[in-house]
Formats: C-alpha cells, sequence, structure tokens
C-alpha cells in the first residue's frame, strides 16, 4: 500500500477490451509511484494507451488487473457511488477545452466543486476568491469565460482544480488550446502549484518540449512502461 511520502502507486496495471474476437491490451503491467508534490509528464505516441492510465488514475475507468492506491486507498473494488465521492475529495481535473461554465462568472465556476460539500455560500466565495487571487485573477472574479483570454481561462480551470484541496491533479493536455507564450505560463504554473501547495500533479502532453519543466516523464509505448525519466 502506498503510504508516507507517497501520494500514487500504479501496481501491475493492465487494461484489457474486446473488440470482436479479439483482446486489444491498452495497459500491460504498468507499475510506478509518484511523490507527493512532484510534477509528472506523461507522454507517448497515440494509441500507446496515456488516455487508458489517465482515466485509470482519475477513477473514470478500472484496470483489468493490477491497483492503483491514491493516499493510500485501494480504489480498484469501489463501487460507482464511492469512486464517485472519492473524486470528489481526492481529485481535481484540467482539461484541454477548459470546460468553464460560460453562463457563469470565474468565481462561481471555481466554486462549483464544493456545492456537494455542505460548505456554505460565503465559504465557497471565500475559498474560490482566495484560489483566483493566488493565481492572479483576483481582479477578474466577475467575468464570464467569453470575457477571459485562454491562458486565463485555463488558470480558473486550475483553481477549480484546486479548490477541494485534492491529493492529485490530473491535466489532460492543458496547453492544447493555448499559443505558446500562455502554454509555458500555464506548465510553469502548474509546476509552482505542486511545490507551493504539495499537490501531485500528472499531465498527458503531445508537446515534449514543455515536459523539461516536469519532474518526471513517464514515456509510454505499445501499452507498456518504455522509461521513466527523472529530471530533477
Amino acid at each position: 500500500m502506498a503510504t508516507g511520502n507517497y501520494s500514487v502507486r500504479v501496481s501491475n496495471i493492465s487494461k484489457t477490451y474486446k473488440s470482436g474476437d479479439v483482446t486489444v491490451r491498452a495497459l500491460d503491467r504498468v507499475s510506478f509511484t509518484l511523490k507527493k508534490g512532484e510534477f509528472a509528464a506523461i507522454v507517448g505516441p497515440s494509441g500507446s494507451g496515456k488516455s487508458t492510465l489517465m482515466n485509470i488514475l482519475g477513477t473514470i475507468d478500472k484496470p483489468t488487473s493490477g491497483e492503483l492506491y491514491i493516499d493510500g486507498v485501494p480504489t480498484a473494488k469501489m463501487d460507482g457511488d464511492q469512486l464517485a465521492e472519492f473524486r470528489n475529495k481526492k481529485l481535481g481535473f484540467v482539461f484541454q477545452a477548459f470546460n468553464l461554465v460560460n453562463g457563469m462568472d470565474a468565481e462561481a465556476n471555481v466554486e462549483l466543486p464544493l456545492m456537494v460539500s455542505g460548505m456554505t455560500g460565503v465559504e465557497r466565495r471565500k475559498r474560490a476568491d482566495k484560489l483566483l487571487e493566488y493565481l492572479g485573477l483576483g481582479q477578474r472574479l466577475r467575468l464570464k469565460p467569453t470575457q477571459l483570454s485562454g491562458g486565463e481561462q485555463q488558470r480558473v480551470a486550475v483553481a477549480r482544480a484546486l479548490v477541494n484541496n485534492p491529493t492529485l491533479v490530473l491535466a489532460d493536455e492543458p496547453t492544447g488550446n493555448l499559443d505558446s507564450k500562455s502554454s509555458e505560463d500555464v506548465i510553469k504554473l502548474l509546476w509552482h502549484i505542486s511545490r507551493d501547495q504539495k499537490v501531485t500533479i500528472v499531465m498527458v502532453t503531445h508537446n515534449v518540449d514543455l515536459t523539461r519543466h516536469c519532474d518526471r516523464v513517464i514515456h509510454i509505448k505499445d501499452g507498456e512502461l518504455e522509461k521513466d525519466e527523472v529530471l530533477t
């Protein structure tokens, strides 16, 4: 079981799918551990198994065999309701398309994950405002997504991912819709967050150049862990 300084342990995880009479092995006995506050990238060619691995890390999909531990908790045998509750408490998500609600301002978008927490409206707003201020958006609280730049929208999405004080943040191509400068800014921001907030961040990216800001680069090829590269 994952203990001590490790927040994530992937233990011998495999994932297979049936396609007619053919069995497709999307992941084959993948294992690694991630420390608290570590910023890791997952890279590999299309069809390598990156998305399958991210879905398993996000508890959206379950492995066929093996086990995923987050904060020492085994997740593979949880049912749907347990996983939904676990995700809301332990995980944050950042997407390429931002996935913000256009009819809500930045503050309300960040508050969304707290709506089921039982927290009062005043407490929700206080936490959202503190995060937006931390991310340099203290003057943009009342603006809606369409009034923000792409980089600002992604910062709002990052704030939303952090608002529940998660153990693990999963960023799926977080710079895919951004220009090169905004991409650099967002990646540097994620690195600082991993340090300041002591949250583990895992990012999937096709832009290998951006991985130089990461602590680890996990290379996936043909469903296997090809290389686990430590950069710092």
